[in-house]
């Protein structure tokens, strides 16, 4: 008998419905049989008892909101009767999950490290670092020379495609935005901080930094973001300053090239991948099945020394004090405060409120307040301890789970993640979406519904959970399909159409 319902916590007085249901249905439930009293839509909720009102509505064990109305068992949860319980600020307290020896564990010592750990193929770099691809990059300080940068990227792609087919090298991509001019304070640097993280980025075997020479982001202020750098990997040249422009670019593009081209891949311990956890487009499944695999992932990762990045800050929200409870120590523990509280005076202070989420397309799928949401969506970052917060263009240099500083915006996250310096993103959706960042970006479905139909799209179906197969068989596979791309056996979707994208966050005054 198929399942129709899910019950996710013995706690919870709320099930998902896994297939549609009509009135008059009788769902089999604890032993009983519970009467639908509405229609319900796939990957909605269905009130399991009683919810009288001004009662919480839990899901995951905790509230995700409160009953606006009295709500009947066997009916229809969602906006019409249920309603947020966020507030602009809250009290945090430090209530630590972790004793010291875990940490030390799963941090610091590692002292379980088995004693061979899985291996992946990467590109050490003369810094110390680690790349999975062998790219050339195209950064352009100001939005008015975009057309230059991508017109060179062309050129020089068509002139090395021997290379490229060869495997000697991966690509040469210009990364374009409209910023690095007529901005002021943070913004300028927030987009110099992007900007410089990505010219760090170990994926880029070389980078050419295009400056115009009237910008407010001049090259000069902008090296000093970069710091210290390897010259013949970073490669400058400022536009207004040259005759012709593409013949002075490919003439310095040449000389990345012949750089590049001298790395080869080489077998490294996984305890040197970083990899950036993101959402978008999300459903009521993505709680379920895409979340809590790359959660498993994350625990995998971590207890083998490497490195996880979560981000978007707003989809804590509801959830922040369970990512606070599993800080490393209390210091960890203000920071994430700081992240949490700055970003509720960021709504504030523009006159919006913390919870104007989710977005249409969550409430289609399901979700119906942020509580909701962010306790599906910081199921990614696993069990393990938070080790560290970064905040907004900071790279993550240590091991372990980072929280990084950003918007729930797909774009602009996913950005930060590349210049926080992961390798790949593992993208997590239910409804689908073709985009992809600097990096390599993983799109895990929800559900097989989805991943049959984007088949161009999406790279790996979680949605195989909902259909009896167990997350240990299936974190394993996501796993070894983890390092069959980072090791470049694999391409995903976004590279295979090339679909590569970056956004930087703006919140100030434009001139």
């Amino acid at each position: 008998m198929v399942k129709r319902i899910l019950q996710i916590n013995r706690a919870d007085n709320v099930g998902v419905v896994l297939q549609s249901i009509t009135p008059d249905d009788e769902i089999e439930f604890s032993g009983k049989k519970l009467r639908i009293k509405e229609n319900i839509p796939t990957g909605h909720k269905l009130a399991l008892v009683d919810i009288p009102r001004g009662d919480r509505v839990i899901k995951y064990g905790s509230s995700i909101g409160e009953a606006i109305t009295d709500i009947p068992a066997g009916s229809w949860v969602h906006t019409h009767n249920l309603k947020t319980g966020l507030k602009e600020r809250e009290e945090y307290n430090y209530q630590p999950v972790f004793r010291e020896e875990i940490i030390k564990e799963e941090i610091i010592g590692l002292e379980k490290m088995p004693d061979k750990i899985p291996e992946f193929c990467g590109y050490p770099r003369k810094d110390g670092q680690v790349g999975i691809r062998n790219e050339i990059w195209i950064i352009p300080t100001v939005g008015c020379i975009n057309k230059v940068a991508e017109r060179l990227a062309i050129l020089a792609e068509e002139k090395y495609l021997a290379l490229l087919n060869e495997g000697l090298l991966d690509g040469i991509h210009a990364f374009t935005h409209p910023y690095g001019c007529s901005q002021l304070g943070d913004d300028l640097e927030n987009t110099q901080k992007i900007l410089a993280g990505l010219v760090k980025h170990p994926n880029a075997a070389g980078v050419l930094v295009l400056g115009l020479g009237c910008e407010n982001n001049v090259l000069e202020d902008f090296q000093a973001f970069i710091g210290d750098h390897d010259q013949e990997r970073v490669r400058f040249l400022r536009l207004q300053d040259v005759g012709d422009e593409i013949e002075r670019g490919l003439k310095e593009l040449a000389a990345l090239v012949d750089y590049a081209k001298g790395f080869r891949q080489e077998t490294l311990p996984v305890s040197e991948l970083k990899l950036g956890l993101k959402c978008g487009g999300s459903d009521a499944f993505s709680g379920i099945t895409a979340n809590p695999l790359l959660g498993e992932i994350s625990n995998k990762l971590v207890s083998l020394g490497g490195t996880v990045v979560l981000t978007e800050v707003p989809e804590m929200f509801g959830a922040e004090q369970i990512l606070m409870n599993r800080a490393r120590d209390q210091g960890v523990f203000t920071d994430i405060v700081s992240l949490i509280n700055g970003f509720k005076d960021y709504y504030v202070s523009n006159k919006q409120p913390v919870y104007e989420n989710p977005s249409p397309g969550n409430k289609e799928g399901g979700i119906t307040t942020l509580e909701e949401k962010s306790l599906g969506c910081t199921q990614k970052g696993g069990h393990v301890p938070v080790n560290g917060v970064k905040f907004y263009g900071d790279q993550v240099q240590g091991k372990g789970l980072y929280l990084l500083e950003s918007p729930g915006n797909d774009l602009v996250s996913t950005t930060a993640l590349t210049a926080a310096g992961v390798h790949l993103i593992l993208f997590t959706t239910g409804r689908g979406t073709p985009f992809g960042g600097p990096v390599p970006t993983v799109k895990v479905s929800t559900n097989t519904a989805l991943s049959e139909q984007k088949k161009n799209w999406i790279d790996f179906n979680a949605g195989k959970l909902l259909e009896g197969k167990g997350m240990g068989e299936l974190s394993a596979e996501f796993f070894a399909y983890i390092i069959e791309v980072a090791s470049k056996n694999i391409l995903t979707k976004n590279e295979q159409n090339n679909y590569r994208e970056i956004a930087i966050f703006k919140k100030g005054v434009t001139l």
